[in-house]
């Protein structure tokens, strides 16, 4: 079967009416992105279509979690390639709205967490958890999957979206898969796209660096020295954590240190 794309919410209930019979008894698994998809973005889609007999991928760019209009207008657009790679791997639907479908009250109405929502990320980007809680409620409810899966590269986006879900009782498994890495272990991101050849060799070092024993300041000293711009770089129990900029472009990743000992504690990213 061809991948389907909907535009609209009413299109997609009424092939729901119209298909009952497809709908009757299937798993549905969801993977929501902002689009310029890579091998992460397949690695989730491809676990969905494994784990469920039925899957939408949605691709919206939310300006909502963007602070800043600049970043926006630079996230980079590549639909006609994502639609063929949603082709490619026999995904059934792709969900391509626009921002007054998803916003018709123009984002007078919002979620927000106030806890782990002002660490890390949170501190640097103000407004930002606000928009990706509120579109992924939307977007979980207009679905109802029964598994929506997140990549645990934004580990941070993921707990909100645990706590959200239960917090609210939606009847959705959310699913953590494992961060793809490319062969010189930078975390895949639609961002990388965005990094010339030598910005890009520099960025591999911010991977490398959050593995070391190195204490965080070490880390952050040696970024900066290094040509980053660094938001932070903070241990968590036996994570690490860190965002840079490069430039125009901002990376954030997070690596398990086996040397470490988990303490968590109430909100705190897990």
């Amino acid at each position: 079967m061809a991948t389907i794309v909907i535009h609209q919410i009413k299109d997609w209930r009424q092939l729901q009416l119209e298909n009952k019979q497809k709908f009757a008894d299937k798993t549905l698994g969801f993977v929501p992105t902002m689009g310029n998809l890579h091998d992460g973005h397949a690695s989730l889609l491809k676990q969905s279509a494994a784990e469920n007999q039925l899957t939408v991928l949605s691709i919206f760019v939310n300006p909502t979690q963007f602070d800043q209009a600049k970043d926006l207008e630079y996230y980079p657009k590549t639909l006609e390639q994502d639609l063929a790679l949603a082709e490619k791997l026999n995904i059934d639907f792709v969900f391509v709205p626009t921002y007054t479908e998803l916003y018709p009250d123009n984002y007078n109405y919002k979620i927000s967490e106030s806890i782990l929502s002002k660490q890390f990320c949170g501190q640097h980007r103000p407004g930002h958890f606000d928009g990706m809680l509120t579109v992924v409620l939307k977007l979980l409810l207009i679905f109802r999957p029964n598994r929506a899966y997140f990549g645990e590269k934004d580990l941070q986006q993921l707990n909100l979206v645990q706590g959200m879900t239960k917090s609210f009782f939606v009847e959705t498994d959310i699913i953590a898969c494992p961060t793809i890495r490319d062969t010189n272990g930078l975390a895949l991101s639609s961002r990388n796209h965005q990094l010339d050849p030598d910005e890009y060799e520099l960025a591999t070092q911010f991977a490398t660096l959050l593995r070391t024993k190195l204490s965080d300041k070490d880390i952050h000293d040696s970024l900066e020295w290094l040509g980053f711009s660094v938001d932070y770089i903070q241990t968590q129990g036996d994570r690490r954590f860190g965002a840079v900029r490069i430039g125009k472009v901002r990376l954030i990743d997070n690596v398990q240190l086996l040397h470490k000992t988990t303490h968590h504690k109430e909100g705190t990213v897990a």
